[in-house]
């Protein structure tokens, strides 16, 4: 495994993060993975050298939580890992239960200590931004949780760069914690992030995360066509990415990342990551596992190096997309 720092942080974390939302309860997805079907995974990902994970408290509606705790207490040195948790969406009935209020962020956190079962979060990260809820409440929550001890650091994810650079700037003249990381949608699929936020977190230190990696599958090479949703149990049912992907060009990008694949001897999906970790900013994507093949792929993925060939190849049938994701 190779490593590297978060942003401008001194955390160092695995160029692969492992994403936890596929690791529950099936009553809230029906290709969520148990407990006992997803230990191997967190097992063999220690095994491996990762030291980056990440959930959320909305994932199986804190079963994921849960789950990645316990198995990370098991088979991890708590003190060498980077474990990551999110706030912001609905987390039951009430008219408190979401958002990024103060109130919602300090009871979330409480929460997903509990639930974790360690006493201080590494990363912290808001899901998404909250339009309803001023910037200055927000941010002056997360830094009452860092300064308490229960969180190192504070993320964000899934929103515009203007208003990130608005957190940025505040988070500064008040002397606040600062977002140190980006996970923002950000594949061969999907490149609007281009245009302006992973520039804005270059510039600024901030380190990215990106979540669907593989474009939901789609970057891996086992579908037949862009409309294909029986391949695979999340296909069937996974609504978000037919709203996610759905540009006439996008296809083109999947038998280009197939054809470079071939020609290197690797799989599509390896070909798709070591895209991303080319990329400036890019600290670790964010895989998502429910088969140990995916795991291994993605762990053999950090030794693909791409020539500018390849590479020109891979973005030349790239289209501009509509925004989204947010």
């Amino acid at each position: 495994m190779k490593y590297t720092f978060l942003g401008s942080t001194g955390l160092r974390v695995s160029r692969i993060c492992l994403g936890c939302m596929s690791y529950g309860a099936k009553a809230w997805r029906p290709w969520v993975l148990e407990e006992d079907e997803a230990q191997p995974f967190f097992r063999r990902a220690v095994e491996a050298g990762i030291n980056f994970f990440d959930t959320a408290d909305v994932y199986s509606l804190g079963r994921s939580e849960e789950i990645t705790g316990k198995a990370l207490r098991r088979y991890a040195r708590l003190e060498e890992v980077v474990l990551a948790t999110k706030v912001h969406g609905e987390m039951g009935k009430g008219q408190n239960m979401r958002g990024l209020s103060r109130k919602h962020i300090v009871q979330g956190c409480e929460a997903s200590l509990r639930r974790l079962g360690v006493e201080t979060i590494d990363l912290y990260q808001i899901h998404r931004f909250d339009p309803h809820t001023p910037w200055e409440e927000t941010l002056d929550a997360l830094d009452h949780l860092v300064r308490q001890g229960k969180v190192r650091y504070i993320g964000a994810s899934s929103g515009a760069a203007w208003r990130l650079a608005q957190a940025l700037g505040l988070s500064e003249r008040q002397g606040w914690a600062r977002f140190v990381s980006m996970q923002n949608h950000y594949n061969l699929i999907y490149r609007e992030e281009e245009r302006e936020m992973n520039p804005l977190c270059a510039a600024e230190g901030v380190g990215l995360i990106p979540w669907s990696p593989l474009a939901r599958g789609l970057l891996a090479g086992t579908r037949s066509s862009a409309t294909d949703t029986e391949s695979t149990l999340r296909a069937e049912s996974d609504d978000f990415a037919r709203r996610l992907y759905d540009h006439p060009s996008d296809w083109k990008v999947v038998e280009a990342v197939r054809e470079v694949a071939q020609e290197a001897g690797r799989e599509p999906a390896q070909i798709a990551l070591a895209w991303l970790l080319a990329k400036p900013a890019v600290a670790a994507p964010i895989i998502g596992a429910t088969k140990m093949r995916h795991l291994e792929s993605a762990i053999e993925a950090v030794d693909v190096q791409l020539t500018p060939e390849q590479i020109a190849r891979l973005e030349a049938p790239y289209q501009p997309h509509a925004v989204r994701g947010f």
